[in-house]
């Protein structure tokens, strides 16, 4: 194949630029992200019962509906949420790669089945199935510049003209309003008014509906009419209402004087909110927050900039006096994790070169690896989309790496040929001469670095999603450098490498300098081989010490899932004391917002009043806190980070009296889960009650705070709620002709509010909601102000037939895998991994839970925990594969071992350096110690191939393997230094995506280094060991008297 393309230059720099054209063309067309698509498919079912607990819509509408989604294909697991709003979500989690549009219909088919079970208000409710996005792109804040716009103007001028056009920009997979105030039309009824007039709430709902309706009326002259009519003529009778007057005017009784009693003369009606459960502020300003999602697969950067572009052009509509802005960008720290990476590429590119012009000192001899890197890095690209992969940190580390590999094969070749030119061979003849040599090599170590890499691509979930595209990109990137080690470089190399001429003035004195170094340290060098080869028995013993501490080094070494970044963002979950008013909590977040935007370092931030995004739950005594951060290269001192950010925010937080508030940062990976740290199940299989729940998760907080650990330990389930409950006397409302529907129906009117029907305005459907006054529901007491009708007409309170208790229960029920459950968040202590943490948990687990609990992981934790152990059948199966291949290159059992037991050297290495940095073993240690396991391969290959050929000659063991050393030291340490020092901007890295970087730059850095400056020593150790024990083998079976013949018969 050399030959061919010596002799054809033109045509090797043809394919070479194809190449290069078609990666240019395929860049723009691939998805920007931080990760690969890695986050389960999510299809959500939603339903609503005003008036219901949390306890009722568990058993009547999350039970049964739960029922029917046992044996779901491809499903992974479900976490229900009823709380005593009377909403229930269901979020069923199904396994990465299921088509998410399948699984949504087959979830809906399930709930189908289950809603003739459901609470007819349920159904008529309506219950909805839509596939979700739980991937955060970002969240535009809209406000009032003069305070002429209340936030319900702005929540329903962006649900009216915004919210479904962003929703459908290509790359958005979903937009919503956080803290939605939905445009209701509100009936205000006074309940005083109406027990002295003798009207229950019975009435006033069903004058709305029979008035607040479409009634069709048909038309004139419909067919058939006998004998036929010329003209026909639709009918149009008064449908729904339009408008508060209307409203206002439908009557609820017509007296016997004949005077109407309407709805305006019990009350009041405006256009105002459906609910008022939640609150919304950007920088402490009223706004409207439309949360945008991604798109699985989509492009996020592309997608943002399509938003922005939108609401550049939408804000010309706007009326005066309202503005928007981009409280939080996601993609500010994927465009700038992408960028440094970037960056990474090009410096390591550039201290390549040096280190290969360094050792070659000739301009032309660098030129030609240099010409590879383009070549194989664009051609990578060209592969992407057929491969399905998107630009990501973790393709472009694998690129980055790539770029010290992908110069070794160039670096074989022109040395070689250099090596033959100097010793004053024609170019042509120097060229077919070394690639007579060099073409096994080469061969060799492409076949074993896609055996060490192309395995990983068959690994299943999260973690194989990232190893596959780490894996396959160098894989690529590999078996495009081969390819032109074998085309381009050889060509390139007859045709301009030249003997190397004297270098002059400071170049020549640096040189020589280089030169008697490096002369020097081979003079050391052989000695230390020649030493070792005579002690060959210690050398192995140190190897297998080596190996031993390798060992240990992997069992102390705290374990964790993916680096903890800096995304430019921190959240803060704020609770009060259970029962806490909505107002109350408006209250202290107020301040808390003050002092969080005081902070050094904070850019914006927006505040939801009702949901606590760490536990996902819905309460007026909670809060979440969005704080925004400046860009990274404004905070580049160490007191502005992140973590140092967030130790100063919570020292300022323990000081709030009024609340728990503490802050964190996002998870990893945004949309494996809410926040992060770890989310803990505790479930109930026993079917006790919801006392033994809250006490047995009670325990298990306890227990998680006494360690050291474990931080920021909260359970989402509590029964400590204040409530009261209602005792019907059954007996006397039978005795009074009193309908039980018609108490219950009060109570769901004047205190919940009743929906009634729906009203049409601005183009869309609103509902018509019926609730008593806000005075007449503010104590408990206010209950006995209610009135029912009894059969002889007589209005009685209810009073006189409930009572009322105060007692205490839960304000928000989960279910996990249907078992009623406590989900438990927290968070790893500074200083210790999210393994560490989920191993803190799992003890507590063990210890604290009674008799009928188990407990489950889910999100971050559920998926760490799903990939452990992979990456010991990873490396032994790609060692296996590795010896395999070079078993079958040599056709021998035994120079593979010479190779393969060079191995450990390199994780020895990587291990260590993890260590001393005080890092986790987490996916990018591991695809590290992948990628080194080809590395170190590599480098004894070189070895052991000259070592064999030499041997083939006719040297002795011993000579062979010196010889060996010898001749390839010097490409030996040019690919590994040029490797070494392409990593470090890796090793240092800072900024947006710094701890991923830093986490993979140390292992690979750490394990090149034992590789290549332990194994240069080792190997040829191995060499002769392996030799001298299959030459032994040799002779004795030489020696070993031939088997007798026994003889054979005739015809």
């Amino acid at each position: 194949m050399a030959k061919f393309f010596i002799a054809r230059p033109v045509f090797a720099m043809v394919i070479a630029i194809v190449i290069v054209l078609v990666g240019l063309v395929a860049i723009p067309t691939l998805p920007i992200a931080t990760y690969p698509q890695v986050v389960p498919p999510v299809v959500q079912i939603a339903a609503n019962y005003r008036g219901g607990n949390s306890q009722d819509l568990e058993k009547t509408v999350a039970q049964p509906i739960e029922q029917q989604l046992v044996g779901l294909d491809g499903m992974m697991y479900f976490l229900s949420r009823t709380s005593n709003d009377g909403l229930l979500s269901i979020e069923v989690t199904y396994e990465l790669g299921t088509d998410v549009d399948l699984a949504t219909v087959k979830t809906q088919n399930k709930v189908g089945l289950a809603l003739p079970q459901l609470p007819p208000e349920v159904q008529r409710e309506g219950v909805t199935v839509k596939k979700v996005s739980t991937t955060f792109l970002g969240a535009i804040a809209f406000s009032s510049t003069d305070d002429r716009y209340d936030s319900l103007f702005l929540n329903n001028y962006v649900t009216i003209n915004l919210m479904d056009k962003v929703g459908s920009i290509p790359g958005v997979g979903d937009s919503r309003l956080a803290a939605q105030q939905s445009y209701g039309m509100r009936i205000w009824i006074n309940p005083d008014k109406m027990a002295k007039l003798g009207l229950t709430a019975t009435d006033v709902n069903n004058a709305i509906q029979a008035q607040n309706r479409q009634n069709p009326a048909g038309s004139i002259g419909q067919p058939p009419m006998p004998g036929g009519t010329d003209f026909q003529y639709p009918v149009n009778a008064t449908g729904r209402l339009l408008d508060p007057q209307q409203f206002g005017d439908i009557v609820v009784r017509a007296e016997s004087d004949g005077s109407l009693l309407r709805v305006r003369d019990i009350g009041r009606v405006e256009l105002g909110a459906q609910d008022y459960k939640n609150f919304s502020r950007v920088n402490g300003k009223p706004s409207a927050i439309l949360i945008v999602y991604l798109a699985p697969g989509a492009n996020a950067v592309e997608t943002m900039a399509r938003v922005k572009a939108f609401m550049e052009d939408a804000k010309k509509n706007f009326p005066a006096g309202i503005a928007y802005k981009f409280s939080y960008d996601s993609t500010r720290f994927v465009g700038a994790a992408i960028r440094d990476v970037v960056l990474t590429l090009f410096a390591a590119v550039g201290l390549v070169i040096i280190v290969v012009f360094v050792f070659l000192q000739n301009w032309r001899a660098t030129l030609i690896p240099l010409l590879t890197v383009p070549v194989s890095i664009l051609g990578t690209f060209a592969l992407f989309p057929a491969l399905g992969f998107s630009i990501n940190m973790t393709s472009m580390f694998g690129l980055v790496l790539a770029i010290g590999i992908v110069v070794d094969d160039a670096i074989v070749v022109v040395e070689a040929v250099q090596l033959n030119v100097d010793r004053g061979m024609k170019p042509h003849e120097a060229t077919i001469r070394a690639m007579h040599e060099v073409s096994g090599p080469v061969v060799a170590i492409a076949f074993i670095l896609g055996a060490v890499f192309i395995p990983v691509a068959f690994l299943g979930g999260i973690s194989g999603q990232i190893y596959r595209q780490f894996a396959l990109t160098i894989a690529s990137s590999v078996l495009i450098s081969a390819f032109n080690a074998l085309s381009l470089s050889p060509a390139m190399s007859a045709l301009i490498l030249r003997p190397k001429g004297a270098a002059k003035g400071i170049v020549a004195r640096l040189f020589g300098l280089f030169n008697r170094g490096f002369d020097w340290t081979m003079g050391r060098y052989l000695s230390g081989v020649k030493g070792l080869i005579r002690k060959s028995a210690w050398a192995l013993v140190a190897l297998a010490c080596l190996f031993l501490a390798a060992g240990g080094l992997f069992k102390i070494l705290p374990s964790g899932f993916l680096p903890d970044e800096d995304q430019g963002v921190f959240f803060v979950s704020v609770r009060l004391p259970d029962g806490a008013s909505l107002g109350r909590t408006q209250r202290v977040v107020s301040n808390i917002e003050k002092m969080t935007m005081a902070m050094p370092g904070v850019a914006d931030v927006t505040t939801f009043g009702g949901l606590d995004i760490a536990t996902q739950t819905n309460n007026s005594n909670v809060a979440t806190i969005i704080a925004s951060l400046i860009p990274w290269e404004e905070r580049s001192s160490k007191d502005l980070q992140l973590a140092s950010i967030l130790a100063r925010a919570q020292r300022q937080y323990s000081q709030v009296e009024e609340a728990l508030a503490f802050g964190f940062g996002l998870p990893p990976i945004l949309g494996l889960s809410t926040a992060g740290g770890f989310e803990f199940m505790l479930e109930d299989r026993a079917g006790g009650d919801v006392n033994s729940l809250a006490e047995a998760a009670q325990a298990v907080v306890d227990a998680a705070r006494q360690r050291t650990d474990l931080t920021n330990v909260v359970s989402s389930f509590r029964n400590s709620v204040p409530q009261y409950k209602v005792d019907l006397d059954n007996d006397k409302a039978q005795t009074l002709g009193i309908p039980v529907t018609d108490v219950y129906n009060a109570l769901q009117t004047f205190l919940g509010g009743l929906y009634v029907n729906d009203f049409n305005r601005f183009s869309r459907t609103w509902k018509v909601m019926l609730q008593a006054e806000p005075e007449y529901r503010d104590k408990p007491e206010d209950i006995n102000r209610f009135y029912v009708r009894t059969a002889s007409g007589d209005m009685v309170p209810l009073s006189t037939l409930v009572s009322i208790k105060r007692m205490n229960g839960p304000e928000v029920i989960y279910r996990y895998n249907r078992f009623r459950t406590s989900k438990i968040v927290g968070q790893p202590a500074p200083g210790y991994s999210s393994g560490q943490a989920a191993a803190a948990m799992d003890q507590v687990g063990q210890t604290s839970l009674p008799t009928g609990y188990a407990y489950e992981w889910t999100g971050t934790i559920y998926q760490q925990k799903l990939s452990e152990g992979k990456e010991g059948f990873l490396f032994g199966f790609a060692a296996i594969l590795v010896f395999l291949f070079l078993a079958a290159l040599y056709e021998s059992w035994s120079i593979p071992f010479a190779v393969v037991l060079a191995v450990p050297l390199g994780l020895f290495g990587a291990l260590l350096a993890v260590y001393l940095r005080k890092y986790d073993y987490d996916i990018y240690t591991q695809i590290g110690i992948v990628t080194l396991i080809g590395l170190a391969a590599k480098n004894a290959i070189l070895i052991v191939e000259y070592a064999r050929l030499r041997r083939q000659e006719g040297m002795t063991i011993e000579k062979a393997a010196i010889e060996a050393a010898h001749l390839r030291l010097r490409p030996i340490l040019m690919t590994s230094f040029a490797f070494i020092l392409g990593v470090v901007p890796l090793l240092i890295a800072s900024g947006a995506g710094a701890a991923s970087r830093r986490a993979l730059g140390t292992t690979v850095f750490g394990g090149m280094n034992a590789a290549t400056l332990l194994a240069i020593f080792i190997v040829p150790v191995l060499f002769v060991v392996v030799e001298r024990i299959a030459e032994r083998r040799r002779v004795r079976a030489a020696r070993a008297p031939a088997p007798e013949t026994v003889p054979g018969g005739g015809d």
